[in-house]
């Protein structure tokens, strides 16, 4: 499950900026009083739990088990093992888990792989994937969340930043996730998702598809039925932004009834990722380096 970040695009320059050195700290980026950087604490990750039931829950009708929603948080186990990227407002009075505004979970393959797995395979099938690229290294985005005044531009590139020097930083080789349409019927999204399955599917060496007891077919319309550009409209935000940077899409939606949405799955190898990405956000992921 993932949140729609924005309903915008983000203008990137082609030009290649200065090199800068890595990031060597645990801030990825920062612009203006924006932050991106890993919790740090229990507390922070608390606070990013406390953020995504704000927006899941409160804004977009999850139900989440009675303990969680009692607590008014989104938490499960996989908590416990991913990193929490945050975005953090700095100018914000309180304490640094008081000026989170955003936040992103990342899973690496290796400490998924020590812990049973990803979450993307509780919905997808995604280990022919992982075997076939056996001395590749992945890692599963997920829960991506920013609060409704702060779905910005200058919020959406630190997390990118935040991703990208987080992939750069421990040797990813592709990036993989749920991203979500919302509501629970496929057919409402029928022209996305047949523009999905006709121009984006993950073939090949990189296919992959929901698991079988959970399959919904993305195929709704023709090829020759779907306009392009009226279906880019209809798209997510998200989802959008992750075929801009060179995503592809795997075969079949499955439908979360607790999160109240159709997930797609992402598959994004790094050597696919946009060149005019790479050169907005450096080779070295140095563009808002601090």
């Amino acid at each position: 499950m993932t949140l729609e970040l924005l309903e915008r695009d983000v203008s990137l320059s082609v030009e290649q900026p200065a090199v800068q050195a890595p990031v060597r700290s645990d801030v990825f980026g920062r612009i203006g009083t924006l932050e991106t950087r890993l919790a740090r604490n229990g507390r922070e990750v608390d606070a990013a739990q406390a953020l995504r039931y704000r927006v899941f829950v409160e804004e977009m009708h999850a139900q989440l088990p009675p303990d969680a929603m009692r607590r008014k948080r989104d938490v499960d186990a996989f908590d416990d093992i991913c990193d929490h990227l945050l975005v953090v407002d700095t100018a914000l009075d309180g304490d640094p888990e008081d000026q989170i505004v955003g936040t992103y979970r990342l899973l690496r393959q290796d400490v998924a792989m020590a812990h049973g797995g990803f979450y993307t395979a509780c919905e997808f099938d995604i280990e022919p994937l992982l075997a076939r690229h056996a001395g590749k290294r992945f890692m599963e985005l997920g829960r991506s969340c920013v609060l409704p005044h702060y779905r910005t531009k200058r919020t959406v590139e630190l997390l990118w930043q935040g991703n990208w020097a987080y992939a750069l930083r421990h040797g990813i080789h592709a990036m993989i996730g749920c991203a979500s349409f919302p509501g629970v019927s496929p057919e409402q999204h029928a022209l996305a998702l047949s523009f999905l399955h006709h121009t984006v599917l993950a073939k090949d060496e990189w296919a992959a598809s929901a698991r079988a007891d959970l399959y919904r077919e993305m195929d709704l319309m023709p090829p020759e039925a779907v306009n392009p550009k009226r279906a880019l409209m209809a798209m997510p935000p998200l989802i959008k932004g992750y075929l801009r940077l060179g995503a592809m899409i795997g075969n079949g939606a499955v439908v979360d009834q607790a999160f109240n949405t159709t997930d797609v799955l992402v598959v994004l190898p790094t050597e696919s990722i946009s060149g005019r990405y790479i050169n907005y956000y450096g080779a070295d992921a140095g563009r808002f380096a601090s």
